[in-house]
């Protein structure tokens, strides 16, 4: 029997391609936000009790200990947060707001404790936009870490691997998708790893902005309880109090309405667009060297390639990532427009949107996924490549004219114009062109050493490069 599967799921990703999300779903879902936001909560209020100038009493070790557990939502906590906000719970009636229904239930939950007499503390002088945009904040960022990077890391691993191990395997280039100078396909799959390995490393650097400072950016209400505190420094340690190990990482940002502009989303966005872009032209350079027979792919028994042609074997995990990229981009672009515009201080059209994050990084791990799969079941036909040059001596006309243009002959990209552009050349005739030149014979025979599979260039050792 197959893994078990939503079938109703309205999403693929939730349904078809849920094997390939990894903890996706369980870092960017309802569950997950209302985890985040109570971790804000409970972090902020910590923080409260322990900043000079808040008359807050300090905290035990035990409520210390406390707040710091009470994120751990279960499932059946977060169930009850969705009924404080649609329903109702106990004497509590529906808020109609999300945010509102976490700070409800950790009131609720805190007035059983020692805690009791601070619960008022709990969302103190906050806007609802003070929780979520380091809520957010910290998704994308643990996003990236657990499952974005990791896979386009394994990614670059395989192109790494490819680039080495065919580093020498000479590949007819196509320009213009006509016939051109030789190269390998090492190189080819070094310049994919080094393009992505570009944006790896900036997604590695990435800094994610985010912001406390109240309803307006002005921490307005802050200073009327609480004037003689320094709500600034309160605010840049308390976001990057969340900062720890490499990778991403959150960054105060002191210059908000009541939402953090969300540039640094864009930036973020961008990047991951560039990768997936990158993936997208491997994905359909692969096809067209498996296409042209240059890249074998492993049958697998059993496996159907078409419903009425029991010989295909097609590219479908290339095919499935270019489509799923095309996906991401779409929404990753849309974001990146979008969220850094808003009506004056606050319009709420940046809300909907953000509760999509996880499906525009949901279409890009499908992706990754199925570019991995599509790796370990290709593989170079270094032989047919080579057939192919074999039958196209004529793109060693630039490497001919070239020589001839060091030994001050007059004209000679016009000569091997005329005797190669537009005919059918072979390496006899090429070689009866040669002979018929007025050269030195030592000059001659340097022009016949030349071959489709030696006129490679820098090409192996910039296959072996990794800088």
């Amino acid at each position: 029997m197959p893994a078990q599967r939503n079938i109703n799921a309205v999403s693929p990703l939730d349904g078809r391609y849920s094997g390939k999300m990894g903890g996706l779903g369980r870092g960017f879902g309802e569950a997950a936000l209302a985890r985040y936001r109570a971790l804000v909560e409970c972090t902020y209020l910590q923080k409260l009790c322990a900043t000079p100038g808040v008359a807050i009493r300090k905290l035990k070790p035990s409520e210390k200990d406390l707040l710091r557990k009470l994120p751990l939502l279960s499932d059946k906590d977060v169930l009850q947060i969705i009924a404080i906000e649609e329903t109702g719970s106990g004497r509590l009636p529906p808020t109609r707001h999300d945010v509102k229904a976490v700070e409800y239930f950790l009131k609720e939950k805190l007035r059983r404790t020692s805690l009791r007499d601070i619960t008022e503390f709990v969302h103190f002088a906050l806007t609802s936009e003070d929780v979520n945009n380091i809520s957010y904040a910290l998704m994308l960022r643990d996003c990236l870490r657990a499952e974005i990077l990791p896979a386009l890391e394994e990614i670059l691993a395989a192109l790494d691997a490819l680039a080495l191990k065919h580093a020498a395997a000479p590949l007819l280039a196509r320009t213009h998708g006509q016939p051109a100078v030789p190269t390998t396909f090492g190189k080819e799959f070094r310049v994919f790893h080094a393009r992505l390995s570009r944006q790896v490393g900036q997604l590695r650097s990435a800094r994610i902005c985010a912001k406390l400072n109240g309803a307006s950016g002005n921490y307005n209400a802050h200073t009327a309880a609480f004037p003689a505190a320094d709500w600034q420094k309160f605010s840049k340690e308390l976001i990057e109090s969340f900062n720890s190990g490499s990778g991403p990482a959150l960054e105060y940002n002191p210059f908000t309405t009541q939402i953090e502009p969300h540039d640094s989303y864009a930036e973020l966005f961008d990047n991951l667009r560039r990768a997936n872009t990158i993936l997208l032209a491997f994905c359909q350079d692969m096809w067209r060297y498996i296409s042209a027979g240059l890249v074998k792919q492993k049958a697998v028994a059993g496996e159907v390639g078409s419903s009425t042609m029991p010989q295909k074997v097609n590219p479908i995990h290339f095919e499935n990532a270019e489509g799923n990229l095309g996906l991401a981009n779409a929404l990753l672009g849309f974001f990146s427009s979008k969220l850094p515009v808003s009506r004056l201080q606050r319009d709420l059209s940046d809300s909907t949107v953000e509760r999509n994050f996880g499906v525009a990084l949901g279409h890009g791990l499908a992706a990754y996924s199925s570019v991995l799969a599509g790796l370990s079941r290709a593989a170079v036909d270094e032989a047919a490549a080579r057939a192919e040059l074999g039958q196209h001596p004529e793109v060693l006309a630039e490497g001919i004219q070239t020589i001839l243009r060091r030994e001050g002959e007059t004209g000679p990209y016009e000569l091997l114009s005329k005797f190669t552009r537009g005919r059918e050349v072979t390496a006899a005739g090429l070689a009866g062109f040669i002979d018929g030149l007025q050269l030195k014979p030592a000059i001659k025979a340097e022009l016949k050493r030349l071959s489709p599979l030696n006129y490679t260039g820098l090409s192996e050792k910039i296959a072996k490069r990794k800088e």
